[in-house]
């Protein structure tokens, strides 16, 4: 069994997609994965599958629309994957200072070279495969991110906190 990082999209933003993490841990369990935890309200799920990839996306996706009547997209990686993501970091130092203004965004396939930043004027943005790494020293508020993937960011601080749970 692998242990595995889902993401969902948009999920719980004020009224948008309100998931109850309760109800996706069970929907998780019930698929027969093993060792099922949620992470804060953002709808970040670790467990143990033997199903990868896309296959594995596709299934939570599909689940999540029949049975709680959720229609988002999961962006799924391996721990071992996940640790990989934190070891590339191109911004190791702010990540250490201020991991609050870093910004992992997930992606299902590369973006490559399609990311676009307006908006605010001192952003940095690096792209590394499926994975985009975003250094927002103003804040985000009055950024405009473009991408032409589907993906979902989660704050540094939100990172670290899903390998520790992987490694549990």
């Amino acid at each position: 069994m692998t242990v595995h990082i889902a993401l969902l999209r948009a999920v719980n933003l004020g009224s948008h997609k309100k998931v109850a993490m309760s109800d996706l841990r069970a929907m998780v369990t019930d698929l027969g994965f093993d060792n099922v935890q949620t992470l804060l309200q953002s709808g970040n799920v670790v467990f143990e599958s033997s199903v990868t990839g896309a296959n594995l996306e596709k299934l939570l996706e599909d689940e999540a629309l029949k049975t709680l009547g959720l229609d988002t997209d999961f962006i799924v990686r391996t721990a071992k994957q996940w640790g990989a993501i934190i070891a590339k970091n191109p911004f190791p130092k702010q990540a250490r200072t201020d991991p609050g203004h870093v910004v992992l965004l997930a992606c299902k396939t590369a973006p490559g070279t399609s990311v676009k930043v307006t908006g605010a004027k001192r952003e940095v943005v690096k792209v590394a495969g499926k994975d985009v790494y975003i250094v927002y020293p103003d804040g985000i508020g009055t950024s405009r991110l473009k991408v032409h993937t589907v993906g979902t960011g989660r704050n540094w601080n939100t990172v670290l906190k899903l390998a520790a749970a992987a490694k549990k």
